[in-house]
């Protein structure tokens, strides 16, 4: 009978905790943000606990005010000059000030007579025909995307209701970390031992994902940017901004934009620009994960840059923008359990 209602218990128990979570998926996201907040200035709560002693609310409350002003203005100041920026690259490329096609075409020119021959006869290319396609591609998607980022810059409602759930969940949790930390170590049916080691992991991966990939890769996409700005080149934020993006992707990263920029440099002639363009990109972005990723990651788990870069990819195939932390996170979760069943398989086989 007692096995009958525990069975009986732990089924109402699953569909229940379902049911919740349904409830609450609307707000995932914010859910996700509050708790990898938490996690990543927790530290600085404490510091802040001991400087206002037993007054946990006051300390909580001025690390959410903290978290809003180093996280969430800079956040909004950048995505309100990419929205700039990102108008400003459509209307040139209509209005044919930015040719699509001019790269092609400065390339051509630089051929030798016999080559620039050899390659109209193999590729067929028809310079003002490849123009016209380019621009009625790029210029609708470069419309679609301004008008999402607008969408997105207006703050619709269901955005600020994110926002604030985010910032209210992000007090209690800071406030009550401790206490969460407590019951969650002792409801999860795992050993003891077993439960420190994933939640301990947990802590970790979140700190590492986004110190040692987020943080980098805004570090990375900063130093496209201001050498883009340096350089007089064209919507320098915005190129940063891609940058960033792709820094969070191993092996390639942000190369795929500097690189393509210095060689067009080079081929239209500012040998100069493209020069100091790939220098600077060799330098100083490519050797910047290498340098700052040990430093900024420490103890925190490591993981083959390909499992990064399928976590990466497949986290945003499945959940959108906050997959570049859902994935590295899952995969960091997997690792570690498949760790400790190996560990406490091998030490079950071991001769006592």
């Amino acid at each position: 009978m007692r096995t009958s209602e525990s069975r009986s218990f732990l089924v109402w128990l699953g569909v229940i905790s379902l049911a919740f979570g349904w409830l609450l998926w609307p707000f995932s996201g914010a859910v996700l943000w509050a708790t990898l907040l938490a996690i990543i200035f927790a530290p600085f709560y404490r510091r802040c606990l001991e400087t206002f002693p037993k007054r946990r609310n006051l300390a909580a409350l001025f690390t959410v005010v903290v978290v809003v002003v180093m996280v969430l203005i800079p956040v909004a100041i950048v995505i309100a000059s990419l929205i700039d920026q990102g108008g400003e690259l459509v209307q040139r490329v209509q209005s044919g000030e930015i040719n699509l096609a001019h790269p092609l075409q400065q390339l051509k020119a630089a051929l030798p007579g016999w080559a620039a021959s050899i390659s109209d006869r193999l590729a067929g290319i028809d310079l003002t025909a490849l123009k016209e396609r380019l621009s009625s591609l790029v210029v609708p998607a470069g419309q679609q995307l301004a008008g999402h980022a607008i969408n997105i810059g207006q703050l619709t409602v269901e955005f600020v209701a994110s926002l604030l759930v985010m910032l209210y969940l992000l007090f209690f949790f800071l406030r009550d970390g401790d206490e969460l930390n407590l019951r969650i170590r002792s409801a999860l049916p795992l050993r003891a031992s077993h439960t420190a080691e994933i939640l301990d992991a947990f802590t970790l991966s979140v700190r590492g994902t986004i110190k040692g990939i987020i943080l980098v890769a805004m570090i990375q996409g900063a130093l496209g940017g201001l050498i883009f700005w340096v350089l007089g080149l064209t919507a320098p934020l915005l190129a940063g901004a891609v940058m960033a993006l792709l820094s969070l992707l191993p092996v390639l990263g942000s190369a795929l934009v500097w690189v393509p920029v210095a060689l067009y440099l080079l081929v239209a002639g500012a040998v100069t620009k493209g020069l100091i363009l790939l220098a600077f990109g060799t330098f100083v972005i490519g050797l910047a994960d290498n340098f700052l990723r040990p430093i900024l990651v420490g103890q925190s788990i490591q993981m083959p840059s390909y499992v990064v870069l399928l976590a990466t990819l497949g986290g945003l195939a499945t959940f959108g923008a906050n997959g570049f932390v859902i994935g590295p996170l899952v995969a960091a979760m997997f690792l570690t359990t498949w760790h400790i069943f190996v560990v406490s398989k091998s030490q079950q086989g071991s001769p006592k």
